[in-house]
């Protein structure tokens, strides 16, 4: 008769330790998901003001373009004071416009537009809305329309 390597019992119960882990039913413990924490915007420099608010009705993908404007007394731009350029997601679409006020003094008045634009087509506007102050200011919610 042959004398079993020693090795043998020692293997023979790895395996069965290794099957009996396998065979053990109960799921690992789910780790919370955290939520996204909310993107901080970067403070303004000194000589800056901010328009601020979240756009309406925006559609994932969407294009969206802000511009505020001086216009003349019948309503036509004659020079653009700030723009940003935004993408939608579907929900409210945060909004965060830097503009100088030196520039917006200048001008007798000064209106915020937009528009989005989805595969090149334009969808939707913001009616022009006529902003009166060079301060810092949250415009709330603005809903945009179904363009013409």
């Amino acid at each position: 008769m042959k004398a079993r390597p020693p090795l043998q019992p020692l293997i023979l119960l790895s395996l069965l330790a290794l099957l009996t882990a396998c065979a053990n039913d109960s799921p690992l413990p789910a780790k919370p998901v955290q939520p996204p924490a909310p993107v901080q915007a970067a403070p303004l420099p000194a000589h800056q003001r901010e328009l601020s608010g979240n756009l309406l009705n925006v559609p994932n993908a969407a294009e969206v373009e802000l511009a505020l404007l001086a216009v003349d007394q019948s309503g036509t731009p004659h020079a653009l004071l700030a723009s940003i350029k935004l993408r939608g997601t579907g929900s409210p679409l945060a909004f965060h416009l830097p503009f100088n006020p030196e520039t917006f003094n200048k001008h007798a008045h000064v209106e915020l537009h937009g528009r989005a634009n989805q595969a090149g087509q334009l969808i939707l506007r913001l009616p022009a809305r006529p902003i009166v102050s060079s301060e810092t200011q949250s415009l709330g919610e603005l809903s945009l329309v179904a363009a013409p």
